[in-house]
């Protein structure tokens, strides 16, 4: 139970360094407090530029990444069996997103997690990580919000994530149930977007 705590802390506090509000701070503003409020890639994006958030979002999606290649080290020297690895990089995975969701050094208030679960998905299984950024793209090309694409990509994901297992011939629904919190966490951290969506006064990127 320690180790599991210790894999948990350490991707917590990795997952909570607030990028998008950090890169803000260096270009003179605060992010909280200009366009969504949010401190994710993509306010930063349509605030300071593509140049910044393009940055936020590499630095958002090695959070994750690492945070899973740590946990998955750690299990492999602590416990070095396939199944056992797998859920030390799960854990991680999810205290990751977690801290990037609800950072402490910013009163729990964070970005959505998109960016970060995607890396985390990349660490744990590249191939669903993989048809998560193909349905992303697709989906904004398509509609241009951001906010519809990372919905989208999270509601399908589980069922990406379940062929995959199906297809593998694995017993193991460890990932899928992940996927599903991911899915969860993502479509929570975006309902105001949802209700924007609705009323009508969701922003939209426009094309050049």
């Amino acid at each position: 139970m320690l180790k599991f705590a210790a894999v948990a802390l350490v991707s917590y506090l990795l997952g909570s360094i607030p990028a998008g509000y950090l890169v803000g701070r260096i270009a003179g503003i605060d992010i909280r407090k200009v366009g969504s409020g949010n401190i994710g890639a993509t306010n930063v994006t349509r605030t300071l530029g593509r140049r910044y958030g393009y940055f936020v979002f590499v630095v958002d999606f090695a959070k994750g990444a690492v945070a899973v290649c740590i946990s998955i080290l750690l299990g492999q020297h602590v416990e070095p069996k396939p199944r056992s690895t797998e859920i030390y990089g799960i854990v991680g995975a999810v205290f990751c997103v977690l801290g990037h969701v609800f950072p402490i050094w910013l009163k729990l208030k964070g970005g959505k997690g998109v960016a970060t679960s995607a890396g985390a998905l990349f660490g744990l299984m590249p191939s669903a990580a993989l048809i998560g950024g193909a349905v992303w793209v697709f989906t904004f090309e398509v509609t241009r919000y951001v906010s519809v694409a990372s919905v989208t990509t999270a509601v399908i994901l589980p069922v990406a994530v379940l062929g995959l297992t199906y297809a593998r011939h694995t017993n193991g629904m460890e990932m899928f149930y992940f996927s599903l919190c991911l899915a969860a966490v993502v479509v929570f951290r975006h309902r105001s977007n949802l209700s924007r969506l609705v009323h009508g006064t969701e922003q939209r990127f426009k094309r050049k």
